[in-house]
């Protein structure tokens, strides 16, 4: 048996025509322990190699001169079935990703990827191949049938996390399932439609071809053609609740072969998704059949938890702003201010290109951040003089006050973090925390500009507000001081 794990013992290939990411990984790798490491510039040579001697894994690109990382893999597959092998790529596509795992690749790596990810499957893969006896390795060698089952599991693991990572609204959720399902079963045209429960209707959602190269949409008119030709079919999928799988024969003679498959959410059709072959000859098969319901099933489960997530975060954010509205009830300069500063800090996070997870962030942190205000007696919070080092020692205790308010929603953990730092300072002589330089949250650093900006340019019933050049002069001035100049440079320019 193998299952001895030495490190020193384990021999990995690595092919790539960029030198710098060649011996990145082989560093990267020798560093944890792995001494036989062998790299070669493409895939002629790669093949060469493993022929001399075999390999326990190899990582190769997918792009190189000569021979790509697609064809060293079928090369390998045949020499010797149970080599893993992970391929990687710096233009990632569902058909390229499908296609390696079709092949046999046991991963896919998209570039630019962290050596702490690739290390761990290394470790997995080789881990996972050294329980096996040599009798094991041998079947897998000879047994097409083992072999497939793990390019399936493989795929299946390719479709849930591309399903899982998907980001957006629901669009980008069904265009994400159509050009899975185009791929995995190398069909010719999928066509997903909307169930009308009410009016018993079906509504074309996306309509969507396969050439050799590309998936593209195809004309409105051609999609409509085939929501009424399938019509029958979709009432079939929707009353028993599961899929078909049809061959020409049973088709009415419109299509090759086709595959429809319902999306349920709490026991009910509320879309339909068909996937078509390229021809009287291409039949869809039971595997193919078995994608198809992978991806609907792992599809309507995501949208299910989208939906009930986007229900309770709703609620909560309902319940979060009847409290800030309490506190604009009694003072009308809150109010404004929460706006206002919503406004400039989305301006500047826009500006330094944050992610749209990360606007959505601060956008909630903005409109909450003096929530914590709900505890500070009026006297205080309206008092129309300057404030006492007593009562600016109670004020200071509103991000702390504001945190509490929220921790009991998991929901919003990062929220909470940035509205309890927004009044740290770059220099360290902020509050709660004294945080200085990048430990303060990045989040809280913009809205804190965004803060102290309006801030400075309203009037207040003990000040007048600056000019905005006077403002802006003062964040100049106070860049790594005060805030972060990065994000000060950020809020003029989308202030200009």
């Amino acid at each position: 048996m193998s299952g001895n794990y030495h490190k020193d013992a384990k021999s990995i290939l690595v092919v790539d025509d960029d030198l710098s990411i060649r011996s990145l990984i082989a560093d990267a790798l020798r560093e944890v322990g792995y001494s036989n490491i062998r790299e070669t510039e493409n895939g002629i040579q790669a093949l060469e190699t493993f022929r001399k001697e075999a390999c326990d894994l190899v990582i190769s690109d997918l792009k190189m001169p000569g021979m790509g990382g697609l064809e060293l893999l079928s090369q390998i597959k045949e020499l010797n079935p149970s080599t893993p092998v992970i391929i990687m790529t710096g233009y990632p596509t569902i058909n390229i990703a499908v296609s390696s795992m079709k092949e046999g690749a046991f991963d896919f790596l998209t570039k630019p990827f962290t050596i702490k990810n690739l290390i761990f499957k290394v470790e997995l893969y080789l881990k996972e191949r050294s329980i096996l006896t040599e009798e094991d390795l041998n079947i897998e060698k000879t047994n097409w049938k083992l072999s497939e089952k793990i390019r399936k599991l493989s795929i299946i693991n390719l479709i849930y996390e591309r399903i899982e990572k998907t980001q957006g609204d629901n669009d980008d959720i069904f265009q994400e399932i159509v050009m899975l399902a185009l791929n995995v079963t190398g069909g010719e045209k999928c066509l997903l439609v909307l169930f009308d429960e009410a009016n018993d209707k079906y509504y074309r959602k996306i309509f969507q071809i396969k050439s050799e190269h590309s998936i593209s949409p195809a004309s409105l008119g051609e999609g409509d053609a085939m929501v009424e030709s399938l019509k029958g079919f979709f009432k079939e999928v929707v009353q028993k609740r599961g899929a078909l799988l049809l061959n020409s024969k049973e088709t009415n003679g419109f299509y090759g072969s086709l595959i429809c498959a319902p999306l349920i959410i709490r026991n009910k059709v509320f879309a339909v998704i068909t996937v078509t072959s390229k021809d009287a000859v291409y039949n869809f098969t039971r595997k193919d059949l078995s994608y198809m319901l992978n991806i609907t099933a792992r599809a309507s489960l995501h949208l299910e938890n989208k939906l009930l997530y986007e229900s309770l975060f709703g609620s909560i954010m309902d319940t979060f702003e009847a409290l800030v509205h309490s506190i604009h009830a009694r003072d009308n300069y809150t109010e404004r201010h929460s706006q206002s500063v919503t406004k400039l800090a989305l301006n500047t996070a826009r500006a330094m290109n944050c992610s749209a997870c990360e606007i959505e962030s601060l956008k909630i942190s903005s409109l909450l951040h003096d929530i914590g205000k709900i505890a500070i007696p009026d006297k205080i919070l309206l008092k129309e003089g300057p404030l006492t080092d007593e009562e600016y020692t109670v004020i200071k205790d509103h991000p702390i006050i504001g945190e509490n308010i929220l921790k009991p929603v998991v929901l919003i953990d990062a929220e909470r973090k940035i509205i309890r730092h927004h009044h740290e300072r770059w220099d360290g002589k902020g509050y709660p925390d004294g945080l200085s330089g990048e430990d303060i949250p990045f989040l809280s650093r913009i809205l804190s500009v965004a803060d102290s900006f309006d801030a400075m340019t309203t009037d207040r019933p003990y000040r007048k507000a600056l000019s905005i050049d006077k403002a802006t002069a003062e964040l100049q001035k106070n860049r790594n001081i005060q805030f972060d100049k990065n994000v000060v440079d950020a809020f003029i320019r989308s202030e200009g």
